[in-house]
């Protein structure tokens, strides 16, 4: 039988009203909406209760309001706020590349354009409803989404519960491909998670990056937060955000590009392609950060044509999670995998890498 095709109203279903009702009490002190409603309605941000106001969705005593109107004793205050509906995790008989399992642990290579977990755009064909599938649940499992703002909320952060992502210990973007660990137990889960947190385990990043290196190798200490420009994305900070530290090894420079091995020391959303865009070195194709443009050697019209053909062929940042090491819950012992590089990876190297038409394009 035939699976049904998953439209894009399935992906992006319609979000349902929540009505929030207030008598403010005699001993009230004035205050503005907009404070008085993010603190009154439990996961409502400020951001969240302006779109409201912005669309007529918040009234007091029946008429609706700017957010610089203060709550008074006695006023009677409606916000009605837009939530996704209940998601419906699916089982999916879909293929995994696993590179190892065991009773306790499961390690797969994960291909680019893959979701983790689900989130807003993507609740099917992620790794999450393979997993459920091959742990053997076959029964769909209803998960209440939580009044969350999606402009606060990076992709599939939001359905990140344990309940949602069953023995995920880390996790990579959609469009990074790689080493990924789960396990298969609660007292293994919580064995792995300790080593994530202690920086113990060993994660190793390769990548294709704009520019070159006079250095052979260095250090990236620069905090990450979210862009006070665009809140979907992160940027890097001298103050402010969550410390991060990532070490890179330069393993070639290429034609105006570069190879590049990261070792992650933090976890951050992005922190590779953050602290890459951070020293003008973005990773290649990537949309997001800045490396899906030409952005050196761009004045050379051999050059210009040779990027083109290997952004063509990215549609993606050129970012794999080659290597993988941990301790192993029961056995004790340390476990290293190594995947190989992905097909997109390993043309867009032979085109960037060749010596000899390099020679003619150059900066």
């Amino acid at each position: 039988m035939k699976e049904p095709e998953i439209t894009e109203k399935d992906n992006y279903p319609e979000k349902i009203e929540t009505k929030y009702v207030f008598e403010i009490t005699r001993g009230q002190s004035p205050e503005r909406v907009d404070v008085f409603l993010s603190q009154a309605v439990a996961g409502a941000t400020r951001n969240r209760v302006q779109k409201a106001i912005d669309s007529g969705m918040v009234m007091i005593n029946g008429s609706p309001v700017k957010a610089s109107r203060k709550v008074q004793p006695l006023d009677k205050v409606e916000v009605t706020l837009m939530k996704p509906p209940p998601m419906e995790l699916v089982p999916e008989d879909i293929a995994l590349n696993i590179v190892y399992e065991d009773k306790y642990v499961l390690v797969v290579d994960k291909p680019a354009g893959m979701c983790v977990h689900p989130g807003f755009g993507n609740r099917y064909g992620t790794l999450v409803n393979a997993l459920l599938y091959h742990f053997g649940v076959r029964e769909n499992i209803q998960i209440e989404v939580d009044d969350t703002d999606e402009e606060e909320t990076s992709e599939g952060e939001i359905f990140a519960g344990d309940d949602v992502r069953p023995g995920l210990v880390h996790r990579i973007d959609k469009d990074t491909s790689g080493l990924l660990l789960i396990a298969k137990d609660p007292v293994s889960h919580a064995f792995l998670a300790k080593q994530f947190a202690d920086k113990t385990t060993e994660r190793e990043y390769w990548a294709v990056v704009w520019g070159t290196f006079k250095e052979s190798q260095g250090e990236i200490a620069d905090n990450i937060g979210r862009s006070p420009k665009d809140r979907k994305i992160f940027t890097a900070m001298k103050r402010g955000g969550k410390t991060a530290r990532t070490d890179y090894f330069v393993l070639e420079n290429m034609n105006n590009t570069a190879l590049v091995k990261f070792v992650l020391h933090t976890g951050r959303t992005h922190q590779i392609r953050v602290h890459a865009q951070s020293i003008n070195r973005p990773i290649f194709g990537d949309q997001t950060y800045g490396g899906d443009t030409i952005l050196y050697g761009g004045e050379k019209a051999k050059f210009r044509q040779l990027a083109d053909k290997c952004l063509k062929i990215a549609q993606r940042q050129i970012l794999h999670a080659k290597t993988l090491g941990f301790i192993h819950p029961e056995t004790q012992e340390f476990m290293r995998f190594e995947s190989a590089l992905p097909q997109d990876f390993q043309e867009i190297l032979a085109l960037l890498d060749n010596k000899e038409k390099a020679a003619d394009t150059k900066m």
